[in-house]
């Protein structure tokens, strides 16, 4: 039982980044999608407790289109660690939301970064903890041979990321593909993007 807690222990210097600045404009409901509610929790929610529970030392979400205010208070009340920044420039794409990230992750002297999607309720604490733990610059989880998130990307690569439209760290996946591990992992990266995704998700998230 000892061994399993140290190989799940995630270093200090290692921050998760929680992207949930989108307008979610391909789901067509009468609120956010990521204030959609299944199984009693909005899927903003699933997605920071989970995050949480992998025992980062900070999390940083990343806000933008749509108030999260309330679901962070409620987080905030069970875990300190958590913080909010908010991307004026969300409607430019995920890139400018991922460089907000890494510029409060750099004010926390973060050697690394660990990000994922707010609209993917379904990654398990496990798996953010086994990307955190990859021992590589650059890593993926890989959910039955397909690569999703969360992705691991230390801090001499950061510089290398886009700064404008909707691609994150795809691109280190190209051009420093010698440098990147796939690490396998449970749970599902299946995200809420129309209003057919909500009947998978209720699946993935009563099991």
């Amino acid at each position: 039982m000892v061994e399993a807690q140290k190989s799940n222990q995630i270093t200090s210097a290692t921050t998760a980044v929680l992207l949930a600045a989108g307008s979610g404009s391909r789901f067509f409901g009468n609120i956010h999608k990521l204030l959609t509610v299944i199984n009693g929790k909005t899927i903003f929610s699933w997605a920071v407790q989970n995050c949480l529970a992998a025992q980062f030392k900070q999390v940083i979400v990343v806000t933008g289109a749509v108030d999260l205010s309330a679901q962070i208070s409620e987080a905030k009340f069970a875990q300190a660690n958590l913080i909010e920044v908010h991307n004026q420039d969300w409607q430019t794409g995920m890139a400018s939301s991922l460089q907000c990230g890494l510029a409060e992750a750099q004010r926390h002297a973060a050697s690394s970064v660990v990000v994922g999607l707010a609209d993917q309720p379904a990654i398990t604490p496990s798996s953010w903890q086994r990307v955190a733990n990859s021992m590589s610059p650059l890593a993926v989880a890989t959910y039955n041979g397909v690569r999703g998130n969360p992705v691991r990307i230390h801090a001499e690569l950061w510089q290398l990321l886009p700064t404008r439209g909707d691609e994150g760290a795809r691109s280190l996946f190209r051009s420093h593909k010698d440098l990147l591990e796939e690490v396998e992992c449970d749970g599902s990266a299946h995200d809420l993007d129309t209003s057919s995704d909500i009947e998978t998700l209720t699946k993935l998230l009563t099991k």
